[in-house]
C-alpha cells in the first residue's frame, strides 16, 4: 500500500510541477499521431540591470572610501603601480582609476572619517 501511495504522491508533484510550469504561458503542438501536446513556454531571458547598477555602485563606494582615507596622492600611486602589473591587474587599475563621482563621494565621507578616526 505504501508503495502505491508513493506512486501516487509522485504523479500528483509531476502534474502539479507541469501546471505551474503551464500558467507561465504555453504552446499547443500536434504530435506525427495526431495527438495535440500542450508545452510550456519558457520566459524570456532577462539582463539583471539591478545587479550590474547594484555592483557599479559598490565599486564606486569601495573607491570613494578608499580615496578619503588614503587621499588623492597615494590613492594615484597605488592605481599607477597597479597598471604595471598583469593584464588582470591592467583592467583592475582602469576600474579603479578616480572619476568625478567616487572623487565627490570621497569629499563627502572625509569628515567622517576623520572623526571617526579621533574618537
Amino acid at each position: 500500500m505504501a508503495k502505491s501511495q508513493n506512486e501516487f504522491d509522485r504523479r500528483v508533484r509531476k502534474l502539479n510541477k507541469k501546471h505551474a510550469a503551464l500558467s507561465n504561458g504555453h504552446t499547443a503542438v500536434m504530435r506525427q499521431d495526431g495527438l495535440i501536446v500542450v508545452k510550456p513556454q519558457r520566459p524570456p531571458l532577462r539582463f539583471p540591470y539591478k545587479l550590474v547598477l547594484g555592483a557599479g555602485a559598490m565599486v564606486i563606494l569601495f573607491k570613494a572610501a578608499t580615496i578619503s582615507s588614503l587621499g588623492t596622492e597615494p590613492y594615484n600611486d597605488r592605481v599607477s603601480n597597479l597598471a604595471n602589473g598583469t593584464a588582470a591587474e591592467k583592467v583592475g587599475a582602469m576600474v579603479m582609476q578616480i572619476d568625478p563621482v567616487s572623487a565627490t563621494l570621497a569629499d563627502w565621507i572625509k569628515p567622517y572619517l576623520t572623526q571617526s578616526q579621533t574618537l
